[in-house]
Formats: C-alpha cells, structure tokens, sequence
C-alpha cells in the first residue's frame, strides 16, 4: 500500500465523517483547511481510520498528526 491510495481511502473517509461531497486532500491538508474540521469531527475521522484500518493510535501518534500527510504515514506504518 503507497501514500497515494491511503489518501484515496482517507478522502472517501473524510467525505463521510465531515459531510462533504468531492473533497480534495493533499498531503498538506490541515484541519484549518476544512470548515467542518473541528475536534469533535477529528476524533470521529481517528475512530473512522482505526475502525477501517484494524488499528489504534497511540496517544504520541495522535498528538504528532500535523496533516493529512503525516496521517497517511502513520496508518501505512501500522499495516
């Protein structure tokens, strides 16, 4: 699995837990890049790539999330 298609299936996730239709991410995508983005929506989207992944973040890695970049690393790290 490369950063591309974790990026594909971390769009289509966050289409669903924000509510938009067409989002665009890149790899700098932040939360201030995203309206819908708050820290109510960021656990959701956590919850979302932990249940679809097989995964959980460790608190260190949550806390190191920048963007959605360093999402995409940390989710190909644990498969």
């Amino acid at each position: 699995m490369d950063r591309n298609e974790v990026l594909v299936k971390l769009t289509e996730i966050c289409e669903d837990v924000f509510e938009i239709d067409n989002l665009t991410l890149t790899f700098e995508t932040t939360a201030e890049d995203i309206e819908e983005w708050d820290s109510l929506s960021h656990l959701s989207l956590l919850n979302e790539v932990e249940s679809e992944y097989g995964f959980k973040f460790t608190m260190a890695e949550i806390q190191a999330l920048k963007n959605i970049g360093d999402l995409v690393d940390t989710v190909i790290k644990h498969v």
